[in-house]
């Protein structure tokens, strides 16, 4: 229970339907100023009143060290290479579907719930799991799952699938949830102000590296101010070019940022790799099917095909910006197929 609407909405329905609930809040990043990260005092506080309203037992877990070794780490390491993580996909997959499952076996529960607006669905007994888009196409969350295995599938649940967001508030109002009109929580739990620039600078300095920026040709048109500052499709911080300008490509052996048109965001393929199958089983041969390369992106037609664990992806028509660290995830209509992490362009 992150202290938010949508989990303290997942307890009130699983309690409502019979199952015996308990809290669970992972303090996972230490903040500098109460300012509404996934962790804070009061996140904490509020996910401990919410379950006082619905009389039962809140545990807040310690998992600073775990989140700072598979999350933070990782999310400097991608920037330092030129890259654009997301860091929610790794959280779901290294503290969520791993560590907090394992706390729910030693806390004696058979599963855990989450409020992500998703859905799971098995038909008959040893049928295969699947992972489901929400029923709100708004809202829908299935993109940051996709890791999701078998197992975790099996043992989780996601009671807000069929709702949409508006509905859950409207429950949490009629339930006298404390957090029924709190807002949303911001992009990046545990950056101040989404201003992930400034959070960069303070733990990898020395990453900050002024160096020039190309045009297409390759000729010097200016300097930017460290890589770590840019991604794929940026068009702040690269100065004026006469017409609006975009980061198209980011090389971090050189240390140069290069700057197009639109146009030069636009393609047809990508390649990724640390690819992951809700069914656990990896295609075989080249097959149809839909991909999304962003979070805020929709699905577009394209067909896969794995060679050496590397999925090889082309669009029927061109995406704009894809980007390197970010996750391309596969879909058979409804269903969430798998993804991995976009490696190239």
């Amino acid at each position: 229970m992150s202290g938010g609407v949508d989990s303290s909405v997942a307890a009130a329905l699983l309690k409502e339907q019979g199952h015996e609930v308990l809290g669970v809040t992972m303090q996972i990043w230490p903040s500098k100023k109460e300012f509404g990260g996934c962790c804070s005092a009061k996140e904490i506080n509020d996910a401990k009143e919410v379950c006082q309203v619905l009389g039962i037992p809140h545990y807040t877990v310690n998992y600073r060290e775990e989140f700072k070794k598979h999350v933070i780490k990782d999310f400097i390491e991608e920037y330092k290479n030129g890259r654009t993580p997301n860091p929610c996909i790794r959280c779901n997959e290294f503290m969520k579907f791993k560590l907090l499952i394992a706390k729910a076996k030693e806390l004696g529960c058979d599963k855990i719930a989450t409020g992500h607006y998703a859905l799971i669905s098995a038909k008959g007994q040893g049928a295969r799991v699947k992972l489901l888009k929400g029923k709100d196409n708004r809202k829908d969350q299935s993109y940051v799952l996709y890791m999701m295995s078998q197992q975790s599938l099996s043992k989780t649940l996601f009671p807000l699938g069929e709702f949409t967001k508006e509905k859950a508030r409207q429950i949490a109002k009629e339930y006298k949830l404390p957090v029924h009109d709190k807002k949303e929580s911001q992009e990046i739990c545990f950056v101040e102000d989404d201003n992930y620039g400034r959070f960069l600078k303070e733990n990898i300095p020395e990453a900050v590296v002024p160096g020039n920026i190309l045009d297409q040709s390759g000729k010097v048109v200016g300097r930017h101010n460290g890589i770590i500052f840019y991604t794929i499709g940026q068009k702040k911080g690269i100065g004026a070019h006469g017409s609006r300008k975009f980061v198209t490509n980011i090389d971090v052996k050189n240390n140069t940022i290069t700057i197009g048109d639109d146009s030069d965001l636009l393609k047809y393929s990508l390649t990724a790799d640390n690819l992951t199958f809700t069914s656990g089983i990896i295609p075989k041969g080249k097959i149809d099917l839909a991909a999304k390369i962003r979070y805020n992106s929709k699905e577009e037609p394209a067909t896969l095909e794995i060679k050496d664990g590397i999925a090889y992806v082309r669009f029927k028509e061109k995406q704009r910006a894809i980007t390197p660290g970010q996750s391309v995830v596969f879909y058979n209509g409804e269903e969430v197929l798998g993804g991995g992490i976009i490696d190239s362009k």
